[in-house]
Formats: structure tokens, sequence, C-alpha cells
């Protein structure tokens, strides 16, 4: 008897519907074809135990099961649900009439139960696209399913449960999931950390709300126990919360690598990965002999921390002038190419020099010129021009320490990062693609940011004297423009470009003079 039904496999952070064909004939043994890897080849053997275990009868003919498209490869064991069913179904164990309807998808343990797999939430929002009524999956993925809106969602947790609800002899009601109506998954108590922590350092929280209103890169350069990392914690605080589909697509890449718990539906903060200097190039970037996102596509919608930047290989920080330039990044190899989203905000630190002290106001420096400037060039012109702003991060004095100063919170910061996101919103409603000042072209660079005569003529001395590149005028105008949102102003006034200037202080020419 020949039946099939149907379940899915990823592809980067997308999902292909795959057609599970059984054939049971005269003859003995069973046979995987379809471009099967070795997970789904032992699935038989999880079958066969699941079926013993479960009261269930594994057929002793000719069992030939094949996974088409045969030209896609197939990983993971997820396939192990739709395969036994569709034996039980050609073996006249199991109704056939709704399997047309549903995708099916889980691992079998060796006693029958369901255990969660990943990925699970491009499966069903591809489910829908193919007009399935609904998916059948493990009960600890029903959450994450449920995100994706008319369809349904049968959350099961062992095989048997699922034969009779193909059978029709029970009813399992569709999970649900609350998805917020406003359209906002922001909760400022959620986080333990608060910009009123900081004490001091006011210039530097002005760059870093400059940072978080325009979606601006940003490395700190500073000794140690500056407070760099302790800044760079609290940069989510301030930034503007998730929309239902930005936590939609964030979700997404986290589904796919396995990063969400059996309880999350849609991730409700912006996501921040802080890799360590010694992480592998592949944990980074993505890929692997099965490609899964890295650190940088994890941190899609969201804060990429990298703290001591020069301590990174050489090769691992250049991998990020692609994503940083395109909000994408793209993983080829031999066998594939996958192509990750990966638009975040890069906050890096670094140390000035080797000893640390370079520029400290009260320590000395015991490097040399030489090595300062060796320090300084782990750190490519490309890629330093890619980062938007170069804040020097000083020490807090000790009186700031002791007293007992009010310092501003993070929701104060909060409203006006918001209010210049707002207009930031309207100047780029008829561009889908376009959210903030940093992500505008050369295009649009001319359209919204036109410079008064004064405004240009300061500009091009500034240029001239630290000789820096295009990329980095453009920059320097996109930060201009962020500068303007927050103070109310459509223009951008002379002074907005001279404090723009002032964030550029890692350019060679000027860097130690």
């Amino acid at each position: 008897m020949f039946v099939k039904c149907y379940t899915s496999t990823i592809y980067g952070i997308s999902a292909n519907k795959v057609t599970v064909e059984v054939n049971i004939s005269k003859g003995i043994g069973m046979h995987l074809v379809g471009l099967p890897d070795n997970a789904i080849k032992e699935s038989q053997e999880r079958i066969r135990s699941a079926f013993d275990n479960s009261g269930l009868k594994m057929t002793g003919k000719k069992c030939v099961v094949n996974l088409a498209p045969a030209s896609i490869r197939k990983e993971g064991s997820g396939y192990d649900l739709p395969i036994a069913i569709a034996i039980l179904a050609a073996s006249g164990q199991c109704h056939v009439d709704k399997l047309e309807n549903y995708i099916l998808i889980g691992e079998l343990s060796l006693n029958g139960d369901l255990t969660p797999i990943k990925g699970v939430l491009p499966i069903a929002i591809e489910a829908l696209a193919d007009n399935f009524k609904g998916i059948i999956l493990p009960v600890e993925n029903a959450n994450e399913a449920a995100v994706v809106e008319g369809l349904d969602v049968i959350g099961v947790n062992n095989l048997l449960q699922v034969i009779q609800f193909l059978n029709g002899d029970c009813i399992i009601e569709p999970a649900k999931y609350e998805i917020l109506s406003s359209d906002l998954y922001y909760e400022l108590g959620e986080y333990e950390d608060d910009f009123s922590d900081v004490k001091g350092q006011r210039h530097i929280k002005r760059a870093i709300e400059i940072a978080a209103s325009g979606g601006h890169n940003v490395i700190m350069i500073g000794s140690p126990g500056s407070g760099k990392t302790m800044l760079a914690k609290r940069i989510p605080t301030i930034i503007p919360p998730l929309s239902t589909n930005e936590a939609l697509e964030t979700t997404k890449i986290h589904s796919v690598a396995g990063k969400l718990g059996a309880e999350s539906g849609l991730l409700k903060k912006r996501p921040f990965r802080a890799p360590h200097h010694l992480t592998s190039q592949v944990a980074l970037v993505g890929g692997g002999a099965s490609p899964q996102p890295g650190e940088i596509s994890l941190a899609h919608n969201g804060i990429l921390f990298l703290d001591e930047l020069p301590e990174f290989g050489r090769n691992m920080l250049e991998v990020l002038r692609q994503p940083l330039e395109d909000k994408k990044i793209v993983v080829s190899r031999a066998k594939y190419t996958v192509e990750y989203p990966a638009n975040f905000i890069l906050v890096a630190s670094m140390n000035p020099c080797p000893c640390g002290y370079f520029n400290h106001p009260t320590k000395e420096c015991v490097c040399s010129r030489n090595s300062v400037h060796r320090y300084i060039n782990r750190i490519s012109g490309p890629l330093l021009d890619r980062i938007d702003m170069h804040i020097e991060v000083t020490p807090v004095e000790n009186s700031l320490m002791v007293g007992d100063s009010v310092e501003e919170c993070s929701q104060d910061i909060l409203r006006r990062v918001v209010a210049a996101r707002t207009i930031q919103s309207q100047r780029f409603s008829d561009c889908s693609y376009v959210h903030t000042n940093a992500m505008m072209n050369s295009k649009m660079i001319r359209k919204y940011c036109k410079l008064s005569s004064e405004s240009s003529s300061l500009l091009e001395r500034a240029i001239a004297k630290l000789s820096l590149s295009a990329r980095a005028h453009d920059r320097i105008i996109k930060v201009a423009r962020t500068i303007a949102d927050l103070a109310g102003e459509r223009e951008i006034l002379p002074t907005h470009i001279a404090e723009s200037i002032g964030y550029r202080s890692l350019d060679r020419e000027n860097w130690g003079r």
C-alpha cells in the first residue's frame, strides 16, 4: 500500500515542505531514500522500539520510505514522527483521511514519547503559507508554533496520542498564544540593570543615547575599570521595544538555533549577545556541517557586544564588514550557501594600548608610541570606518563614586530615544527596509541630510585634517542627523556636525597625537 504525509525541513531560517512517501510491498527490510543524513537513517531503530513499547506492529514486508524532493539533503531527527505515521497508515493501523491537512514533525524516544525539536516557528509559518490546516508536533513546541495565527497547532505527548487524533478517537484543542494588542513586547522592569547605576560620565551616556536613537555602531575606548562593560550591558534598556514583526523574525532565528525554551512564544526582549574573544569563527559567523546561525545572526534586531575587540582574531573581525554594511551574512560552503539576517547594533570595547593606561588622567602609560599604534592597528581601517562612533571612556572620579548623586534612569533616556525613533519612522515611512538613520544609503543621505554652507565647510575642514574616508564622511552626517532628531531640529546645524565629528577619535591620523 502506498501512503504519503508531509513534514518540513529547515534551510537558513526558512522551511521547505518535504513529502514522506511510504510504499509497503512484497519482500523484507526497511529502506530509506531521498538523501537522508545519519540521524534520519537511525530513525528506523527508534521507530521500531517506539512501536514495540506502544503496542504497535512494525510491518514485516518490504517498506520503502522516500523523502521528496530527493535533491534536498534532509537532516535532523524531526522526521521520526512523519515516517512512523506514514508506516502505520500504509499498514492499516492509522487512518489516512487527515494526513493531507497537517504537517507532522517530532523526534521519537524509544518508549514512543515525543521530544522537542528546533526550528518549529519557520516550519509553522511555511505550513500556513502552503495552506495546511495545522501542524502536529511535540507539546513542548506548541507555544512556539502557536504564534502563527490561522494554523491549528496540535501539541501531543506520544505516538499513541497522534494515532488517536488522526483516527478521530480523541479531540485535542489547538494551542493558543496571545499576541499583545499593543504590538510592543518591551517591559522595562524585566531588566535588572539601569543607567541610574552609572555614576557620572554624562558625556558618555549622551553618546550612547545618540547611538541607541539612530541605531549606530559604537566602540568605547578606555582603561580597565572605567565602566565600558557596565555601560554596554545597560544599552538594551534604552533601545525602543520590539514590534511584532521584529519579534517574529528574531524568534525564527533563535528557534532554528534551538535557543528557545519549552514555554517560549515570541521573544520579548531584544537580543544581547556577548561572545568571548576565544569564540570560534563558525560560532561567530554561523555555518558548520549542519548550517546554524552564529552569534552575528543571533544578535539580529538587538546588540552584538564584543569586549576587548583587538583580542579577537583578525579574520573574525574582517568577517564583520559584510553584515555591518549589508545587514545580512552569507555563509558559503562547498555543500551549501545560506543567508542569515544580521541587522544589529555593534557595541565594542577596547583598551587604548597594551598596558591599558594611554591618556589616563592619573596613571602613567608604559607603552611606546609604536606599540600603541600596533595595538590599534589590530583593528583594520575599513572596519573602523564602519563603526559610526568612537567614544573615549574616562574613569569616574572618586568623589562621584562615594557620593549620593541621583543619576538619570533608563526610562527617562528611553523616552527621548523613542521620540527620536518616531521621527525616523515617519521619515522613512515609504521605505520598508530602512528604520533608522544608520541604515540610510547615499541617496537617502542626499535627500534627508542636506547641509548648510557653514555645516559643509566645517565638515570639509574636518575631513581634510583627519584624512577621513568617504564612508566616514557619510557616517558623520548620519550621526549628526540623529543628534538633530534628538534636539527636535529639522535641519542639521553646525553644532550637530561638530558633535558628530567629536565621535571619531580612533581615526588613524588623529589617535595618539
